[in-house]
C-alpha cells in the first residue's frame, strides 16, 4: 500500500513537471508570436496620422461608463472622458443605482437637467428613472437607473446608445487624448470584418493627474500595485497580443474595449447573471459568429491606452483575483461547445483547451505540485538534481519570461521613463515569483471551490481614491 501511494506521488510529480514546462513554452511562444506584431506597431507608430482626413469616415463612438458608488473619482473620469480626441462621441455615463453621492456630486459639477431621450429597450434591464443632458456639453448623457450590476448598466448604455460602435469602460477608467483613433483603426482597414478591439490598460496609482488626463508616469510605490504592473504588461504585450495573432482572442478587457454595438445587440447584450460580463461576451461573440459563419476579426492594438486604479491591499486584491476567475469559468462553462471544436476556428481548437487546461485547472495542479515536490524532497523520495529541475521550469523559467516581457515593454511601447522606476521592475519581474504568484495560485484555487460549491456569488467591490 505504502509502495503504491509512493508511485502515485511520484508520478504525478512527473506530470506536474511536464505540466509547468507545456506552460511555459506556450508562454514563451506567444511572447514570439507577439515579439513580431509589437516591433511592427512601433513601426507605425512613428507614421503621420491624419485625423481631419478621416473626420467623414471613422464611426460614431459611444463611451459607456457603468458608476456605482464612485463619488471620489466620478467627476475626474468624466472630465477625462470629454477630454478624449474624437470627433464622433457619445459620453453616456450610467449611475447604477449608487448609494452615496455619486448623482449629486453629477448634477452639481456638470449642470445636469432632465430631459426625455428615446431608447430602443431591445435589451431588459431594471428600470430607468430618468435621463439627463449637461449644459456643459452636449456630447454628455447621464442615465440615472435602479441598481442592476455593472451587465445591466452597460445593456441600459447600449439601448441609449446611437452609435455604431461602444466602449464599454470601468467608471475609474481615464482614457488618453488619442486612444480612440489609434483603437477604431482596425475599422478603418480596406474590408474590415472587425467586431470588437481590444486596448491595453495601465495602472493609475502614484500617476501625476491633471483634469482627468496622466501628466506623468510613475511606478506605485506600493509593493502590491507596483507587482501588478508588471503582470498587466505580461498579460497585455504576451498573452493579449499572441493570441489576437493566432486570431484566438478570448478576453477584451472590460475597462477598455471597443465592439460593434449591432453585433453585441443581436447578441443579446452582456449577461447579467454573472461575474465575467465582459470575457463571456467576447467568447459568445466568437460562438455566434462562427454559428452564422459570418467573416470576422477581434483583435488587440497596443497602442491605445487607458489608466486604471488596481487594489493595493490583499484583502481587496484577493476579492477581485477570486472574481476574474469565476468569471472565466463561467465564460467557459456558458460556451464548452467551442472545447477542441474545430467548427470554431483557432479560438476553439486552441483557446479554449488552454484556459480549461491551464487558467482553470492551472492552480489546483500548481497548489498540488508544489505540496508534492516539497514532500518527496523532504523524505528523499527525489534526488535534488530533479527538485532543482523544478524550482528552474517553476521559478527561474517564470521568471525569464517576466523580464523578456519587459524587454518588450522597453523597446516597443515604453511608457516608464525613470530609471528607478524600470529598475524597480526588473526586480519585480523577479520578486514576484516567491510570495507573490503563490498567493493568487491559492485565491484562483479557493475561487474553484466558491464556483462549484457555490460559496461566493458576490461581485467583489473595488475601493476607489480620489484622483484629487
Amino acid at each position: 500500500m505504502k509502495a503504491t501511494l509512493l508511485n502515485i506521488i511520484l508520478v504525478y510529480s512527473y506530470f506536474v513537471l511536464f505540466y509547468f514546462i507545456a506552460i511555459n513554452f506556450i508562454y514563451l511562444l506567444l511572447l514570439v508570436i507577439a515579439s513580431k506584431k509589437l516591433f511592427y506597431h512601433k513601426a507605425r507608430r512613428g507614421l503621420s496620422f491624419c485625423r481631419d482626413k478621416y473626420c467623414a469616415l471613422i464611426p460614431d463612438v459611444a463611451i459607456i461608463a457603468p458608476s456605482f458608488n464612485e463619488e471620489l473619482t466620478v467627476v475626474e473620469s468624466v472630465w477625462a472622458l470629454l477630454q478624449v480626441e474624437y470627433p464622433n462621441l457619445e459620453v453616456i455615463v450610467v449611475n447604477d443605482g449608487s448609494k452615496d453621492r455619486t448623482m449629486d456630486v453629477l448634477r452639481e459639477k456638470f449642470n445636469l437637467f432632465p430631459i426625455s431621450y428615446a431608447a430602443e429597450q431591445v435589451l431588459k434591464t431594471k428600470r430607468v428613472q430618468q435621463v439627463y443632458a449637461s449644459m456643459l456639453d452636449e456630447r454628455l448623457i447621464v442615465i440615472d437607473k435602479e441598481n442592476g450590476g455593472k451587465a445591466d448598466a452597460l445593456n441600459v448604455g447600449l439601448n441609449y446608445s446611437r452609435s455604431r460602435l461602444f466602449c464599454g469602460i470601468d467608471a475609474d477608467t481615464l482614457i488618453e487624448k488619442g486612444a480612440l483613433y489609434r483603437i477604431v483603426s482596425p475599422y478603418l482597414e480596406r474590408d474590415s470584418k472587425t467586431v470588437a478591439v481590444g486596448g491595453i490598460v495601465r495602472v493609475s496609482n502614484d500617476c501625476k493627474i491633471v483634469k482627468g488626463e496622466v501628466t506623468e508616469v510613475n511606478l506605485p510605490e506600493n509593493y502590491l500595485a507596483a507587482t501588478q504592473v508588471m503582470e498587466y504588461i505580461r498579460a497585455f504585450l504576451c498573452g493579449r497580443m499572441g493570441w489576437s495573432e493566432l486570431d484566438a482572442l478570448l478576453i477584451i478587457s472590460g475597462a477598455f474595449g471597443l465592439f460593434e454595438r449591432k453585433a453585441v445587440m443581436e447578441a443579446g447584450g452582456y449577461r447579467t447573471d454573472i461575474v465575467g460580463e465582459d470575457m463571456e461576451l467576447v467568447v459568445r461573440l466568437h460562438r455566434i459568429m462562427r454559428d452564422k459563419k459570418k467573416d470576422y476579426k477581434m483583435v488587440f492594438v497596443p497602442e491605445p491606452v487607458c489608466w486604471t486604479q488596481v487594489p493595493d491591499t490583499l484583502k481587496i486584491l484577493s476579492k477581485q483575483r477570486n472574481r476574474w476567475q469565476r468569471g472565466l469559468i463561467e465564460s467557459v462553462i456558458y460556451n464548452f461547445g467551442m472545447f477542441f471544436n474545430p467548427k470554431y476556428g483557432s479560438a476553439g481548437v486552441l483557446a479554449m483547451p488552454y484556459f480549461v487546461f491551464f487558467e482553470i485547472l492551472g492552480p489546483f495542479v500548481e497548489i498540488s505540485g508544489y505540496i508534492v515536490f516539497v514532500l518527496c524532497f523532504l523524505f528523499n523520495w527525489i534526488n535534488f538534481g530533479y527538485f532543482a529541475l523544478f524550482l528552474a521550469v517553476s521559478i527561474v523559467f517564470g521568471t525569464l519570461l517576466s523580464l523578456y516581457s519587459l524587454l518588450l515593454e522597453e523597446f516597443t511601447v515604453k511608457r516608464y521613463e525613470k530609471l528607478a522606476d524600470i529598475l524597480r521592475l526588473f526586480a519585480l519581474a523577479v520578486l514576484e515569483n516567491f510570495g507573490y504568484r503563490q498567493i493568487n495560485s491559492w485565491w484562483r484555487f479557493v475561487a474553484m471551490f466558491d464556483f462549484f460549491f457555490k460559496k461566493n456569488r458576490s461581485w467583489g467591490e473595488m475601493a476607489r481614491k480620489s484622483y484629487g
